[in-house]
Formats: C-alpha cells, structure tokens, sequence
C-alpha cells in the first residue's frame, strides 16, 4: 500500500513537471511575459497622453479593461497555438521532434526589452511633463488645487436655487478639509457662472489648475447631481458623474464626489481626513435643508440676512438638536452681526459663545465652531492668548478655511502687534480666496498697521476696483491716502463711502477728518447724528470718540473709548495699540490704562502663551 502511495505521488510530480514543461514548449511564459509589457505600454500611453489629447476618460478605462481581458485569452491562444515556418497550426498538429531542431528565436527578447525602455520612458515623461506642463502653462500653479464653480439649479421650482449652492458648498467643505490640496473659498469662486467658456483664465486668476462644474435638480425627496472635473490647463475632462439618488442619501454623493476628487488629483489623506470627509451631519433631511437655507442667507453678509440665517438655523437645531454643524454656523451668525451693525456686541456674543460651546460638546472636531470660539476669545473676553490656541487648532483641523485665517489676523494678530504674522495669514487668505473683497481689505489694512502705506494703498485701490461699491476697502483707503498726507483724496474717498452706507464707523472716520483740518461744524454736525443714532439703537462708541480726538477733547474720547470697552465692541476697541487713528492718546495714563486691560503690555509685539 505504501508503495503503490509512492508510485501515485512519483505520477503526479512527474505531470506537474510535464505541465510546466509543456508550457514552456507552447511559449507560454514568452507570450505572458511580451503582453505584460505590451499590455502595460498601451495602459500607459491612455493615462498619459489621452488626456492631452483630450480623448474621454470612458476611452482610457475601455483600454484599461481590454488590456485587462485579453490577457488570458492570449494565454490560451498560445497555448492551443503555435508559429511555425509554415504559418499557425494547432499545437496538437506540430511535429515535437522537428519543432525541437529548429534554431532558437530570441526575436521575443528583443520585443520584450524595447517594450520594456518604451512603457518606463512614457511613465517618467508623462510625470515629469505633465507637472512641467502644469507649472509653465499656470505659473507654477499646484497640480493638487481645486476651485468648485457655482452648481447650475435645474430645479423647475426656482426656490430650490439655496439647495444648489448648499451642495456645492458641503462639496467645498468637504474637500477643504484636506490639507494636501489647495481649495479655493466659495466667495472666490462665486464671482463665476456654473459652466464658462474661458476655463483657463479662471484657472489664472484663482490660482489652480482643476474645476469642478456641476448641476443640482430636485423635485419632492428626489435628487440628481452631475459633475465633472475639469484640468482647466489643459481643458481635459478627468472624471465625470451623474447621481441619481434620494435626498436622504446627499451626503454619501457629497463624500463619494469629495473622495473621488481627492483620489482623481493623488492627494494624500489622512485618517483623520477620510472620517471627516465621510462624515453624515444629521440623519434628519428636513434639519439638513432648513440649514442650507440658514447658509443661504449666511453667504450675503448682510444685517437682515444675517438674522434670516440665525432663524433657520436655530429651525434646524428644534428638527435635530444634535445637529453639530448647525450651532456651529449659529455661532459664527451671531459673532458676524455686529461687525454688520445688526445688534450689539453685549448681545450678540453670549448668544455666539454658547452656540460654539454647543457645537464642540456636539464635535470637537468642528473647525467652524473653533473659528467662532477662537474669534470670541478675542473680541469678547479680550483673551488674545486662548484665541490664538483656538485659530491653530482651527487650522489644523482645516488649513484651506480662508475666513478663519482673516479672522485671525484682523481679530487677534493685529491687536497684539503681530504684524508680519498677520501679513502671512492674510497672503495666505488672499491666496486661498483671491476674489474676497474684505479679505484683501484686511491685507492693505495689515499693510497700514506695518506703516507700508504705499503698499497700503495700492491693496486697497486694488480691491475698490474689484467693486467700487464695497464700503470697507473705501474707508480704510481713506484712512491711508489720510496718513500718507493726501487730505482732499482722502477727504473724497470718506465722502464716497457715506454715498455708499451710514456705518457709523467710516462716518466718525470723516468727522475726525472735518475737525482735524478747520471743518468743525461739519465735525459737529456728524457728532450730532451720531448721539441720535445711539439714542435708537446700538451704536459703536468708538466713532464718537474718534470725533472727540479730532476736536482735540481727549477727556471726552477716553469717555467714549471706555464705554466701547464696557460694551465689549472688540471690532473696534481691539485694535487700541495698532490703531494710527487713536495715537493722539498715546502717553495719557487713561489710556495707556485701557490699552494694558485689552492687551498687556507683556503681550504685545511677541509671540504669547495660554493664560
């Protein structure tokens, strides 16, 4: 019995050898090893010069899968076939003995290693081209730099035109979240159309290589998003999709396009990253849409839509009071409300800090919620050092959040006299939201708090020529042309502006101008209407006190500045040892009193530490 074990075992060991031998009479081995290469030349010749070719991406993968297939069925074949002098006969019908006398070929070699040099020198040519191509074609333009246009509504109800710019702006979020790419903010990319024509020129001037474009259509609970992404260098179409879903499965399509995106551009994620990206808000698609309204009107920055956005919100919050990201936007409405003259500060700001506080119990890991709580810290409680830990926290959760770097710089860095810190922030803002109007106001008025004012000036005469109707780059273009001397362009530039608003900030600005050069009745004038503004409603003290330091009343100023500080107006109190304006007061025990309980001297002009 053993025996006749061995003898079985000897059997199957000598036709497994037989197998093997087989193959390699067949050429088996040869025909693998040839179409590996060949196969692997044809793969890379789709996924390198297709795409300038601009052939579609459907094309590539269809050579990809076929490469893929074919490759068995050239086993096969070579295994049932043969190549003999006299043409291709089944292998069944070659005479073994004379096939084993025939000369050796090594033509296969040949084509092997020419196959071989060919597929290794497109793969490297193709890199380092294509990311040659991408820096000369978009001076030195990041291949891994996104801008998400505007979402084209195709809804026939035209009132679901908030949920389009809501998807498209989760999609942003999503992919702002990963520190390996550069995503433009929404107030950059709005400035655009869904679908232009000139792709590259918008490409230049947001300073990225890649487009995402896009539609929305929603009719009751269904949904349908289209997307594609776009080199807008070199105008090829990367990838591209059509979702058919139900609105209850939007955020699985706003990560699957998010994660796809990343993927598509070779960023690299982070764990942390991919539960972020992946992550659901709110089971609740009622909560989830009365907060894309809330953003809706959170986006136009204005006073009246400021308040419609904190009534959705807190709408979402009753439909879901678990719902993180929606205190999280809460808090950033009622921090921005003052800055609009839509509230009081001794109001607002509670009502901000618990919504963040809310927010963070909720997820700590909110990146908007620490933004609103960072520049709380700061403009409320005057705790510049817990602001600054809170902005870095922020930043690492979310290096691509424009509006927290602003904030960070205008709220924090300026007033503790961080100037070259606050320079770099607001450039990397800029750069990240190249379009933002108060973004690149915030950088010229940087350039002041340095003493630059040419280069003040030519920031914010830059950002009035973006829209001449944006207030704020027009008064602190004043204050500049003001402090380089030029009086009556400066004069002008505060008169443009009360053409434009009746902030009382920019109109104290113009008193302070009228009393400093022999206008005193006009100083007056204004004095007057801003008393009656404070006896309707909130109006920052800071603008009376400025009228008083250009009528040389520093009693009077110190009254008013005080009082800001009581009303915790940090918008304008903040800045007390960087503001140009107030530097009569400098050396008055008042004020050097005031300024040492907003920032300590010990604090000032270095790098802080948590108190």
């Amino acid at each position: 019995m053993i025996r006749a074990s061995r003898n079985s075992a000897k059997r199957n060991r000598v036709k497994i050898d037989n197998f093997f031998a087989e193959l390699k009479r067949r050429n088996v081995y040869k025909v693998a090893v040839a179409y590996a290469i060949v196969g692997w030349l044809l793969v890379q010749i789709a996924t390198q010069v297709f795409p300038f070719l601009e052939i579609p991406t459907w094309i590539v993968r269809l050579v990809i899968m076929l490469v893929a297939a074919g490759f068995p069925i050239a086993l096969v074949i070579a295994w049932a076939f043969e190549l003999t002098p006299e043409g291709i006969k089944r292998t069944e019908d070659v005479d073994l003995a004379a096939s084993a006398r025939q000369p050796r070929k090594y033509t296969w070699i040949f084509v092997v290693i020419v196959g071989a040099a060919l597929s290794v020198g497109l793969f490297f040519t193709g890199r380092y081209t294509g990311r040659t191509t991408t820096s000369a074609a978009g001076s030195e333009l990041p291949a891994k730099s996104i801008a998400v246009l505007p979402f084209e509504s195709l809804s026939e109800d035209k009132s679901n035109a908030y949920f389009a710019e809501g998807v498209q702006d989760e999609i942003l979020t999503r992919l702002a979240k990963v520190a390996d790419l550069k995503v433009i903010s929404r107030t950059s990319t709005q400035h655009f159309k869904s679908a232009p024509d000139n792709l590259p020129q918008i490409a230049k001037q947001l300073g990225v290589t890649n487009i995402l474009e896009g539609s929305v259509q929603k009719a009751n609970d269904q949904v349908r998003v289209n997307v594609q992404l776009i080199n807008a260098l070199t105008d090829a179409h990367l990838w591209a999709e059509t979702y058919d879903r139900k609105l209850t499965d939007i955020f699985v399509v706003e990560s699957d396009i998010a994660k796809t995106i990343a993927d598509t551009l070779q960023a690299k994620l982070t764990g942390s990253e991919k539960i972020a990206m992946a992550k659901k808000p709110t089971e609740n698609p009622e909560a989830y849409e009365l907060y894309l309204k809330g953003r809706f009107f959170w986006n136009k920055r204005t006073a009246a839509d400021l308040r419609k956005s904190i009534e959705y919100f807190n709408q979402a919050i009753a439909k879901d009071p678990g719902y993180a990201q929606a205190y999280a936007a809460l808090a950033q409405s009622w921090k921005l409300l003052p800055a609009f003259n839509g509230g009081a500060p001794n109001d607002c700001f509670p009502q901000a800090e618990a919504a963040a506080k809310k927010a963070l119990a909720l997820d700590d890991t909110s990146s908007t919620a620490h933004a609103a709580l960072a520049s709380l810290k700061g403009l409320n409680g005057f705790d510049y050092p817990g602001a600054i830990a809170e902005y870095e926290r922020t930043l690492q959760l979310n290096s691509n959040d424009a509006t927290a770097r602003q904030w960070f710089a205008n709220d924090t860095l300026a007033n503790v006299g961080q100037t070259e810190r606050e320079i770099a922030e607001l450039k990397r803002a800029v750069e990240l939201d190249p379009l933002s109007l108060v973004i690149n106001s915030n950088l010229g008025v940087a350039y002041i708090h340095a003493g630059r004012l040419d280069d003040a000036i030519a920031q914010l005469r830059k950002t009035v020529e973006l829209d001449g109707a944006f207030y704020y780059s027009r008064y602190n273009l004043a204050q500049a042309l003001e402090l380089k001397g030029v009086i009556p362009e400066a004069t002008a530039e505060y008169q443009k502006t009360m053409s434009i608003t009746e902030d009382p900030v920019p109109l104290g600005m113009l008193g302070r101008l009228y009393a400093l050069h022999g206008q005193k009745d006009e100083a007056l004038k204004i004095l007057q209407k801003l008393r009656e503004k404070r006896e309707q409603g909130y109006t920052a003290a800071y603008s009376l006190a400025l009228i008083y330091v250009g009528l040389g009343d520093r009693n009077e100023a110190l009254n008013w500045l005080e009082q800001g500080y009581r009303e915790h107006d940090g918008f304008n109190i903040g800045p007390i040892r960087v503001d140009p304006l107030l530097a009569p007061l400098h050396g008055d025990p008042r004020f050097d009193a005031l300024a040492e309980k907003i920032v300590p001297a010990r604090e000032f002009g270095k790098a802080v530490t948590q108190k």
